[in-house]
């Protein structure tokens, strides 16, 4: 049985995105039966394509892409999932939906990168990429099948503490 995490940012544009991008091209790597949603608050529309850009670059197809709302994973038929994850402070602070399936949350926020200046804009999204990529990596050697809530939110927070 597929294993579903949904990674939410407010705008769902860079940091979520980059995360369902690194952690679903990890898993096909990797053999894993684990699917990476991403989804906002209040999405953007778009998706930022310095986001976009990084992904390609690290060998991610990102087809079909695009900016959700978090409310096409609360309703009848969404798919079940098993972790929620915030990558931004914001979504973190607000009020989240009821998820089917009751998930494990957690926060692992990193810094914005589309705040950086321009010129630099390209290597900051970058660098989020690795670092999400790693996290993701982490996240993927958890037998995640057979572990309880409690050792998951365990597991998790570790990894957020690495």
């Amino acid at each position: 049985m597929t294993t579903n995490i949904l990674i939410l940012c407010t705008h769902n544009s860079a940091r979520s995105v980059l995360s369902e991008g690194m952690l679903n091209h990890w898993a096909r790597k990797l053999g894993k039966d684990v699917r990476a949603y991403s989804a906002g608050s209040a999405p953007s529309g778009r998706i930022n394509p310095h986001a976009i850009e990084a992904l390609g670059q690290a060998g991610v197809d990102t087809a079909g892409y695009r900016s959700k709302s978090w409310d096409e994973f609360t309703g009848p038929g969404a798919p079940e999932m098993r972790v929620v994850i915030t990558v931004c402070d914001s979504a973190a602070a607000e009020q989240c939906p009821y998820w089917p399936g009751g998930p494990v949350k957690v926060h692992w926020g990193y810094p914005d990168p589309s705040l950086a200046p321009e010129a630099e804009k390209a290597r900051a999204f970058e660098l989020t990429r690795q670092a999400i990529g790693y996290r993701m990596l982490q996240l993927l050697q958890l037998p995640l099948q057979s572990m309880s809530d409690a050792d998951l939110r365990r597991a998790l927070d570790a990894i957020r503490a690495s």
